[in-house]
């Protein structure tokens, strides 16, 4: 009881004697009625999202530091291009900084896939041209995936999955009672209209209408991102020659062939059945022609941004302004640099690592990953709604946690992939058959546990199921998430909440179904998933009450995973920080406990804005909740939070304790 009338008379006094050295916090606002706003206000006010931006926020700021390093780090191969990597990256970046040698080629860097396109006269070629386009990273109505399988994680397979929309989701196709999607989606068919007839097609409006059709049709046999989280439901293991029972009319021998997969695989996984039967008979019911000026669009969209500026400016006015609500193109420099890093990642990380990446910063990480593991175990221990049988295998599959820290023990070999002076399209082909090639190659050999799914670079971080890892990129571990030289309760609110956040997703709704070796298979017992569907439930709930814009609410089932993985990471970073404090008392420090600096730095790693067409498209495809609700959601349910800023009821923030969903 004393403990508490200390943090109540902290509380009360805290705002105005922080204000005086840190005026950052907006006093208007009690952290009691919307802790976000006191923690973030302020900067909301002051901060207006950059105009070649859809957002704007920590993750932004971050990435645009780390941008700049790349770019110091590219101009200095002008003069230093003494290996083979550096040549290419230096070649690539010059290449995409000709503009002129751009304009003069115009749309010739793309004539031979589209004569490839012109010159199909029976629509038994179409599952060839699907391969090759896939090759080439061009969007068609389905693509290959290789990963683990699912079933047997020592080894490596390939999956077919739905694809084909050139609009974020098909929402936008069949809501038509939207009227935000139903013009975006009127706007994206005279923006096809517009580019086709740009590249020279005399029947660009009807061509336009006919693919817009062709999407709406693949729209509606597609499964939701909803179903498509369903680990379980999209594995439908098929052998090779009952592919044909699946879709009669697809020539299943060419596309094996030319997307190299024959004598490679004996069987596929197909994730969504019922799409590719849909499929087969929009192929068969669509005239040639509709496909063809389908497989054109697609292809000139994928290039486009690599082409002249009309091509360039019309692709962004559509993409990036009408889908995002980015008025300004970024400057190009920033452009070729994405583009190096999609085709050159990990070499371009291997400059940067060796550069930027303090090696103490690891160091430091992985004694927050162990202090953080070793509070998921004692948690495990006293879960109230997990039997003790389920809890052995929930230590079992901790224990064998993969993980991985700032940069891979070796960086990928580009030796075969070339890169020539003055091809800028041809590059970037190369460079999208050389991954393709580095992905079909897997198949058939050992599960390589080393390789890694970002690039150093990366200001983000990632659990994978079928390998049991945790992967924390070195651009992530910087301020606001990790300070090496910060006060712990700041980093455990930052980074230690996101090591939580990666962690838990190997116990959330989805990664639970796979075990300790990546093997999708139910390993609890049935009173326990009862028990862990009835919180996850209730957080489903919880969250779509949420109204980030107005006639827009959060799908929480969409968001299930992550708000899963948001709440139990705050809630270990939470208890991992009174554990390394030991006998130790927390320093108060500006006034503020060290709990309440921990949930500070929680939010304020949230802070963000974002142009309202984004949010748009974020609450139909995003499996994250908008930046506000991570912040807020989150700590409504964590009882330290209650303690720690003294919330009760009549307070915005407060949830009755039946309605806080606690997990670990």
């Amino acid at each position: 009881m004393k403990k508490l009338i200390f943090k109540l008379f902290l509380v009360s006094g805290l705002a105005s004697a922080y204000a005086a050295t840190n005026p950052k916090f907006d006093l208007s606002i009690r952290p009691q009625d919307d802790f976000y706003s006191y923690v973030n206000g302020t900067w909301l006010k002051n901060t207006t999202i950059p105009e070649d931006k859809a957002s704007w926020g920590a993750f932004n700021e971050i990435h645009e530091n780390t941008i700049e390093q790349l770019h110091q780090i590219i101009n200095s191969l002008a003069t230093d291009k003494n290996t083979e990597n550096k040549q290419k990256i230096y070649t690539l970046y010059t290449n995409y900084m000709n503009e002129a040698k751009l304009e003069a080629l115009g749309i010739a860097p793309l004539n031979g896939q589209i004569a490839e396109i012109d010159n199909i006269t029976d629509k038994k070629q179409i599952p060839e041209l699907i391969a090759n386009l896939n090759q080439i990273d061009v969007n068609t109505p389905m693509y290959i995936n290789i990963h683990q399988d699912a079933r047997d994680s020592s080894i490596v397979i390939a999956d077919i999955v739905q694809n084909g929309l050139g609009l974020p989701d098909r929402d936008y196709y069949l809501k038509a009672n939207d009227k935000n999607l139903s013009l975006i989606k009127q706007k994206y068919s005279d923006h096809i209209r517009m580019m086709l007839s740009q590249s020279g097609d005399t029947n660009a409006a009807q061509d336009a209408r006919n693919i817009v059709g062709l999407e709406t049709k693949l729209a509606k046999i597609q499964w939701t991102n909803v179903q498509n989280r369903d680990p379980v439901k999209t594995y439908n293991k098929i052998v090779l020659d009952k592919l044909p029972a699946l879709m009669p009319n697809f020539n299943w021998e060419g596309y094996l062939n030319s997307a190299r997969l024959n004598k490679k695989i004996s069987y596929l996984v197909v994730s969504q059945p019922s799409y590719l039967k849909g499929l087969d008979n929009i192929l068969q019911q669509t005239p040639l022609s509709v496909w063809k000026a389908y497989f054109k669009w697609h292809l000139l969209s994928a290039y486009s941004p690599l082409l002249s500026k009309a091509y360039d400016d019309a692709h962004f006015a559509f993409y990036s302004t009408v889908l995002n609500g980015i008025p300004k193109q970024k400057p190009r420099y920033k452009r070729a640099i994405d583009q190096i890093e999609e085709s050159l990642g990990e070499a371009l990380g291997e400059l940067y690592v060796a550069k930027y990446f303090p090696p103490e910063n690891k160091e430091k990480m992985g004694k927050l990953v162990d202090n953080l593991i070793l509070t998921y175990r004692n948690s495990i221990n006293s879960l109230d709604w997990m039997s003790e049988a389920t809890k052995a295998k929930a230590q079992n599959k901790l224990n064998k946690l993969m993980l991985k820290i700032a940069y891979p023990d070796k960086w990928r070999d580009y030796s075969k992939l070339e890169i020539k002076p003055d091809d800028l399209v041809g590059n970037v082909m190369r460079a999208s058959q050389f991954e393709y090639n580095r992905q079909i190659d897997k198949l058939g050999k050992p599960v390589d546990k080393t390789q890694w799914q970002m690039t150093p670079q990366t200001i983000n971080a990632y659990y994978n199921p079928e390998l049991n890892e945790i992967v924390f990129p070195a651009a992530i571990l910087q301020p606001p998430f990790f300070d090496v030289k910060a006060d712990d309760a700041f980093n455990y609110g930052g980074i230690g909440a996101v090591i939580g956040h990666e962690i838990s997703h190997a116990f959330d709704d989805q990664g639970s179904q796979y075990d300790e070796n990546g093997n999708l298979h139910n390993w609890w017992t049935k009173t326990d998933k009862e028990k862990f569907a009835s919180k996850t439930k209730a957080l489903v709930k919880q969250y779509a009450a949420y109204s980030p814009l107005s006639g827009y609410h959060i799908n929480g089932e969409l968001t299930l995973g992550e708000n899963i993985a948001d709440n139990s990471g705050l809630a270990i970073a939470y208890k991992a920080y009174h554990l390394s404090l030991g006998d130790n008392k927390a320093p108060v420090i500006d006034n503020f406990t060290g709990d309440q600096r921990l949930y500070l730095g929680w939010a304020e790693v949230w802070r963000n804005k974002m142009r309202d067409p984004l949010m748009i498209q974020m609450i139909k495809t995003n499996p994250h909740s908008p930046a506000q609700f991570r912040a807020n959601g989150t700590v409504k349910n964590q009882p330290g939070f209650y303690d720690a800023f003294d919330v009760k009821p009549g307070d915005k923030m407060y949830l009755s304790p039946e309605k806080r969903v606690i997990i670990w």
